[in-house]
């Protein structure tokens, strides 16, 4: 199984690690899933915020 990859510093899908570990996140499953990481962590980051605002209550 291919292991899919985002190079948040070039904005390129890699199929397999290619680049440095500090310049990707992943891995993803898919190639669509890599592409949509900068989507992702916006949504996970928004989520995050969301539960310490509402400990913070």
């Amino acid at each position: 199984m291919t292991d899919w990859w985002y190079n948040h510093k070039t904005g390129e899908v890699e199929e397999g690690a290619q680049s440095l570990g500090s310049d990707r996140d992943g891995p993803f499953a898919s190639r669509e899933e890599a592409a949509r990481a900068p989507q992702i962590a916006q949504e996970r980051a928004r989520k995050w915020q969301a539960e310490e605002s509402a400990e913070d209550n």
